[in-house]
C-alpha cells in the first residue's frame, strides 16, 4: 500500500502536463465534486482490502458531464491487480470498477445526444472523440483525457483516462457503484436498444471489445490452431471470436476450475477444437520434463500453433526467480507467459499480448523471437469505440451471447466478499453481474442472485 500511494505523492509533487481536457484524480467525490447524498460504493483500502463505503454521490463539474445510475457492473481480472496494489498510484478510497451500465439521472449543459432515463453503456476509456486516435476510433489511446506524468515517463506517452483504475490513468471514479459520473458522456456512452437487456450490454463495456480487439489485432485466420493462454473471460471469449474467424483448433492453457468451465460452456457445434492443456500438470523452464511448449508442439503437428494470445497478466509468477524479482521491485511482471508463447508458436508465428502488463520484466526470450520470426504484438488496451457498435449488432441478431460466460449474479453491497471468491475462483465463479437497488428485473438465462 506504501509503495502505490508514494508513486501517487510523486506524481503530485511532479504535477501533471496539463494535455487532459477533462478534470483528473477525481476518484473519491468530495464536497466540491460530490452531493450531500450518499451511495453505496467499492472502495479500494490498501492491499487486498476493498470496502463498500457511504460515500457521497457525484454532481456534475463539467459542462459534457453525465451522471449514471447504475444498473449493472461487474468485476474483471483487471481489478484484480488494483486489489493486489500492483497497479500504481492507487489511493486510499479509491472507487473501483471500469465496466458499467445504467439510466441517465443528470446531464450537463452542453450534451446534446445522450437523453435522460435512457439506458446506455459506458466505455472503460474516456475519450474525447476528436484527437488523432479517436478519429481513427482507436479511443483506448486518446491523446486528452489523462495528463499523467509518471505514466508518460514509463510508456513513452500515455493512454486514455480510465475509470476505476488509479491515478496512474487519470484518476476518475469507478462503476462499482450506485451513482458514476461519466465525463465527455455524448462521446463515452452507447445507447442500450430495449431489445438487448442490460445483462448482455453491459459487457460492451470492456471484456468483448477487449477478447475481440485480442482476436483481430493478433490476426486469427481460417484454418489458424490458436493457443489462449488463461481461460477467464477475456480467454473464454477469445476462443469464441477465434472460431468466429476460422480458426481449426483453440487450446487452452491454464488449470482448474476454469478449463471445465470452458469445457462445459464450449459451443457443441465446435467441440471438436477444442483442446485444454493444465499447466499445472507440466513442468516449466530448463528442463527434459514435458512442459506447455512441449504440449503445444504435440497438439500441432510439431511446430506449434500459428497463433497464441495472452489473456492471463504478468503478475503471476510460476518460479521462484520471478517471484522474489517482483517481491523486490526489481521487475514489475515476469516473462513466463510471453516465453511460452514466442517458444510455443511455430516459426514465423504470432504473440498477442492482452493480458495487463505494467511496466518491465527480466529473462525475456529474445533470442527466439528473432531467430525464429516471431511477431510479438501488443494488443493494447482495447479501442472499444472501434468495436462496440458491430458487437451490439452481434447480441441483437443472436450471433453473440455474453450470457454464456457470466456464472454469478451478485449485489454492489456485497462487493467486498465478492473479490477474494473471485480471485480463487470459487463456485467456478468466471464472470459476474452486479446488481445494484436500481436493476431491472433480472433477464432470461442470467443467473439468480446470491447474496454473500
Amino acid at each position: 500500500m506504501a509503495t502505490t500511494q508514494a508513486a501517487y505523492g510523486a506524481e503530485k509533487i511532479v504535477g501533471h502536463d496539463g494535455s487532459s481536457i477533462t478534470a483528473q484524480d477525481i476518484t473519491h467525490p468530495n464536497g466540491e465534486t460530490g452531493k450531500d447524498e450518499t451511495m453505496k460504493a467499492l472502495c479500494w483500502m490498501g492491499k487486498n482490502n476493498v470496502q463498500v463505503l457511504d460515500v457521497p454521490r457525484p454532481k456534475i463539474i463539467e459542462p459534457q458531464d453525465v451522471i449514471l445510475k447504475v444498473t449493472g457492473s461487474t468485476v474483471c481480472g483487471s481489478d484484480l491487480h488494483l486489489y493486489h496494489g500492483s497497479v500504481i498510484q492507487l489511493n486510499k478510497g479509491d472507487i473501483l470498477g471500469h465496466e458499467f451500465c445504467g439510466i441517465v439521472d443528470e446531464i450537463g449543459s452542453s450534451i446534446t445526444k445522450v437523453r435522460k432515463g435512457k439506458r446506455y453503456v459506458a466505455s472503460f476509456q474516456i475519450a474525447c472523440g476528436s484527437c488523432f486516435f479517436c478519429n481513427q476510433k482507436l479511443s483506448s489511446q486518446c491523446e486528452k483525457t489523462n495528463s499523467n506524468t509518471t505514466e508518460r515517463a514509463m510508456y513513452g506517452g500515455q493512454t486514455a483516462g480510465m475509470f476505476g483504475y488509479s491515478h496512474f490513468s487519470g484518476g476518475f471514479a469507478g462503476g462499482q457503484a450506485e451513482y458514476v459520473r461519466v465525463p465527455l458522456g455524448d462521446v463515452n456512452l452507447l445507447e442500450i436498444p430495449d431489445d438487448v437487456p442490460d445483462e448482455k450490454a453491459l459487457y460492451l463495456s470492456d471484456v468483448l471489445a477487449t477478447s475481440y480487439n485480442a482476436v483481430h489485432d493478433t490476426a486469427v485466420y481460417p484454418g489458424d490452431q490458436v493457443a489462449i493462454f488463461g481461460a477467464g473471460p477475456i480467454g473464454q471469449m477469445a476462443g469464441i471470436f477465434a472460431v468466429k474467424a476460422g480458426a481449426s483448433k483453440i487450446i487452452f492453457v491454464d488449470t482448474e476450475p476454469r478449463l471445465s468451465f470452458i469445457d462445459d460452456h464450449w459451443p457443441k457445434a465446435h467441440a471438436d477444437k477444442l483442446k485444454l492443456v493444465d499447466y499445472k500438470k507440466l513442468s516449466f523452464g530448463v528442463t527434459n520434463k514435458p512442459t506447455v511448449v512441449s504440449k503445444l508442439k504435440d497438439l500441432c503437428g510439431g511446430r506449434g500453433p500459428d497463433a497464441a494470445i495472452e489473456c492471463a497478466a504478468g503478475e503471476y509468477a510460476k518460479g521462484w526467480m520471478h517471484w522474489l524479482e517482483i517481491s523486490l521491485g526489481a521487475e514489475t511482471d515476469t516473462s513466463e507467459i510471453v516465453n511460452e508463447m514466442i517458444e510455443g508458436v511455430r516459426a514465423f508465428g504470432r504473440c498477442g499480448v492482452t493480458g495487463i502488463y505494467v511496466g518491465y520484466t527480466n529473462h525475456f526470450n529474445i533470442g527466439s523471437l528473432m531467430e525464429r520470426g516471431i511477431r510479438l504484438i501488443g494488443n493494447g488496451q482495447a479501442p472499444v469505440h472501434k468495436y462496440w457498435e458491430e458487437l451490439l449488432k452481434m447480441i441483437q441478431s443472436g450471433e453473440l451471447d455474453p450470457l454464456q460466460m457470466v456464472s454469478h449474479r451478485v449485489h454492489v453491497e456485497d462487493l467486498a466478499q465478492v473479490y477474494p471468491m473471485f480471485e480463487e475462483h470459487v463456485d467456478m465463479m468466471q464472470k459476474v453481474f452486479v446488481e445494484t437497488k436500481f436493476s431491472l428485473p433480472a433477464c432470461e438465462g442470467s443467473p439468480v442472485l446470491t447474496r454473500y
